[in-house]
């Protein structure tokens, strides 16, 4: 059985360059580029978007985002 909170914990664990991609729609968060739609400048990290930040495709909560390994 998958533990619920896991992508919560790998989210609390990221670093400023580190890539996610909703779970719902495959859309990535990439910090170098930021987020045009939402007007987050390049160079900020998943931890530092607002809270009511959602999925610019689909409008997922953050909590819906995985880690990429890259």
């Amino acid at each position: 059985m998958e533990d619920a909170s896991a992508p919560l914990d790998r989210q609390a664990t990221t670093g400023p360059t580190t890539r996610l991609e909703c779970k719902i729609c495959w859309t990535v968060y990439d910090p170098t580029l930021g987020d045009d739609l939402w007007q987050i400048p390049p160079g900020t990290p998943f931890a530092d978007l607002p809270a009511h930040w959602t999925c610019p495709n689909c409008s997922a909560e953050k909590k819906n985002f995985l880690v990429l390994d890259d």
